[in-house]
């Protein structure tokens, strides 16, 4: 699942934060013109206001994902098949449907206990290999990796490979071809794990898609819609999990309210997703008529990108944006999304970082950095993250 690497001037940061030149674009007007990706080159609209950006997000009728990703009149199906991002309704409500009853409340509360128990094996092995530990290897990658297997019905005995293909092609990874032939390996794997499904369906997510949708799809796109689901449910949360844990060490105030105070889990999850706006910026758009969005006019096939980061991080009266504030009333986000593609796994999401960020705090009361605050590395593609996180306690 190997993607060509976006590091425009609207997706880079200076650590957690939006680079200054952001800040300022969004203070002039909450639409302007923009690179919008350097590689290739391509520009458009880059929105940052909030209520514009909710506007895009919440329009599939006039604002196309499949128009941006190539598909759109005419085309078979997406470049990638299955890929939720790359669809406009009704294919994407087709999809979609799929999936929604296996993250329902119900769902989560069963997967909760195996959520748990992998949280605490991740800490035992991050605390029997010795401080200092890397805590994105340990916990941040782990945790996901094994819940995505547990939710899909990954044999135990295919899961340290399936981890290993999965890591070698996230973009970050040093090394081309190493990336790609990892990309093709894990769908390569995905393949034959559907094929297991369509044969002997489990009581698993995949296993009960085949058997409620199976002949509503072809393998290829079950194959490709796979994939994203677990792709994205790794790679997204090992950098909220990194991330999350970096920011509460770098707020200490907040890092102890917590620890006093923690039925504010709820609230700091929230708080933590919304200031760390992982995917910086959504899927892009394409216009597909005239439309006047925050005193421009967008012109029928203009490109259109939403600056999630900047609309989180936009001043409300009385709160600061950029302070992260664990105590803040409950403020409407985009960080997971908004509209039709408002993330399908969000209720997972919650239910992963309310396990894992008391748990971590639990084991190590005296957690801290391993190395100066100057030598964290940061991953610059999207989703935003940290290529290690030294700690020790």
């Amino acid at each position: 699942m190997a993607r060509p690497s976006d590091v425009s001037p609207h997706n880079r940061r200076d650590r957690l934060d939006p680079l200054p030149e952001l800040s300022r674009l969004s203070a002039r007007a909450p639409v302007s013109e923009a690179v919008l990706t350097e590689e290739p080159a391509t520009t458009g609209w880059l929105v940052t206001g909030p209520e514009e950006v909710r506007a895009v997000l919440g329009d599939a009728d006039r604002f196309s994902t499949a128009l941006a990703a190539g598909g759109g009149p005419g085309a078979r199906r997406p470049a990638q098949p299955g890929n939720l991002i790359q669809y406009d309704p009704p294919d994407h409500s087709r999809l979609r449907q799929m999936l929604t009853p296996e993250f329902t409340v119900r769902r989560m509360r069963a997967l909760e206990p195996a959520v748990e128990a992998i949280v605490e094996d991740a800490l035992d092995s991050l605390e029997k290999d010795g401080r200092p530990a890397d805590f994105m290897r340990h916990v941040a990658w782990t945790v996901p990796g094994l819940v995505m297997c547990e939710l899909f019905g990954v044999p135990r005995d295919d899961r340290a490979e399936l981890a290993r293909v999965l890591k070698v092609s996230r973009p970050a990874f040093r090394g081309r071809r190493l990336q790609v032939t990892a990309g093709a390996n894990y769908l390569a794997y995905m393949a034959r794990l559907v094929e297991r499904k369509r044969r002997e369906p489990g009581d698993d997510l995949l296993g009960r898609v085949v058997r409620e949708h199976g002949a509503d799809t072809d393998d290829e796109e079950l194959v490709g819609l796979s994939a994203f689901v677990m792709g994205s449910g790794v790679e997204n949360m090992a950098s909220m999990l990194g991330l999350g844990i970096l920011a509460l060490l770098e707020h200490p105030a907040q890092l102890a309210l917590l620890r006093e105070r923690p039925g504010l889990i709820d609230g700091a999850v929230e708080e933590l997703v919304r200031h760390l706006s992982v995917i910086p910026t959504a899927s892009p758009r394409v216009a597909r008529e005239d439309v006047t969005l925050g005193g421009r006019t967008v012109k029928a096939g203009d490109r259109v990108a939403c600056s999630l980061l900047a609309a989180n991080r936009a001043g409300r009266p009385g709160q600061p944006p950029d302070r992260l504030d664990i105590t803040r009333e409950p403020t409407a986000h985009v960080a997971l999304g908004h509209g039709v593609h408002y993330c399908v796994g969000a209720s997972l999401v919650r239910m992963e970082l309310r396990a894992a960020y008391p748990a971590v705090l639990r084991r190590f009361p005296a957690l801290r950095l391993a190395v100066p605050p100057e030598e964290i590395r940061f991953r610059p593609q999207a989703p935003y993250g940290l290529e290690t996180l030294p700690i020790a306690w």
